[in-house]
């Protein structure tokens, strides 16, 4: 069955090649026979009630040099499409939130994935919170005195933007640190946004995983090695994938995800867990996919496109 198929990406020219699962999926897309156009979230408009775009026409090559031809650009009515894949990267802001609101309005005649509604809902650092329990003790505030408190409670703390991404900005603080208050009013100078403080897991060191979770269910993991002297083992900063196999509290953590996230349209999703602790639940543009199928030979993008074309021919 051939649909057709609209990505909402960054500039195609700017991704990593070698690493980016949207370029993974678009693949898979293409050897299905399916119709593949392009856009960027700048080129998205809300015309009356018709959601269009200035999108591409788009052909994929297996070639680091070459992975991409255009075709001219068309305008784009979205709803004459099968599926739209909302997959550009944070920062979590405004314009992205608009194109949220842009998308919502083709439901349900065409199938956004993820559910822009749900992205939109659930930003990625407060949705862990629906599932505190498997989280580890975590604030989120803008309250600098709440923000002490929970320091000299647990002494080591990590502190990172609300809305960041990438493991940028985020800073370990210590029960010895003299620059705590200074790095809080550094951060609230650069940004008015909450900040998230959690306890300090010194399982980060060999114990931070990346699970795929594809229409609820688990799909693969890998663990993340920090790079020498760092504490984020996002690949971003240059952490280190490597096989890992779940614990059996981390399957309790999926099969709690599981079903919200597929109920929520969240048909791709990448789980963060930091030993037996859920931190993240990452549904913007999460990745995964590349060092998963270099590891163990599994390609989920088959498993998502099957969701998909499920979904589609159930409609």
């Amino acid at each position: 069955m051939s649909i057709k198929v609209a990505i909402q990406m960054d500039p195609i020219g700017s991704i990593n090649f070698k690493g980016d699962s949207t370029l993974r999926l678009g693949f898979e897309a293409q050897a299905r026979g399916h119709e593949l156009y392009y856009y960027t979230p700048n080129s998205l408009s809300l015309r009356g009630s018709d959601v269009i775009a200035h999108a591409y026409p788009i052909r994929l090559r297996n070639d680091p040099e070459h992975y991409y031809e255009l075709a001219k650009p068309v305008l784009l009515d979205l709803r004459s499409m099968d599926v739209v894949l909302l997959r550009q990267d944070p920062p979590f802001n405004m314009p992205y939130i608009t194109t949220t609101y842009m998308l919502e309005r083709l439901m349900p005649d065409v199938l956004v994935v993820n559910n822009p509604m749900s992205v939109r809902n659930h930003p990625e650092k407060l949705f862990p919170m629906q599932f505190a329990q498997f989280m580890p003790p975590t604030l989120v505030s803008s309250d600098v005195n709440e923000i002490a408190k929970f320091r000299a409670e647990h002494k080591d703390i990590i502190i990172k933007p609300l809305y960041g991404f990438g493991g940028r900005a985020v800073l370990r603080v210590k029960a010895d640190d003299d620059n705590f208050e200074a790095l809080l009013e550094m951060q609230f100078s650069a940004s008015d946004e909450p900040v998230v403080v959690q306890a300090f897991l010194p399982e980060v060191k060999t114990g931070d995983r990346r699970i795929i979770l594809i229409d609820g269910k688990f799909g693969g993991a890998i663990g993340r090695i920090p790079a020498e002297g760092e504490i984020r083992a996002n690949m971003r900063v240059g952490g280190t994938p490597v096989k890992a196999e779940l614990t059996p509290k981390q399957k309790d953590i999926c099969d709690a995800l599981g079903p919200v996230l597929k109920e929520q349209g969240i048909m791709f999703a990448g789980i963060d867990v930091i030993g037996d602790w859920l931190t993240e639940i990452n549904i913007t543009s999460p990745t995964g996919l590349v060092p998963i199928e270099k590891l163990y030979g599994k390609n989920l993008a088959v498993d998502f496109w099957d969701a998909v074309d499920s979904r589609i021919k159930s409609r």
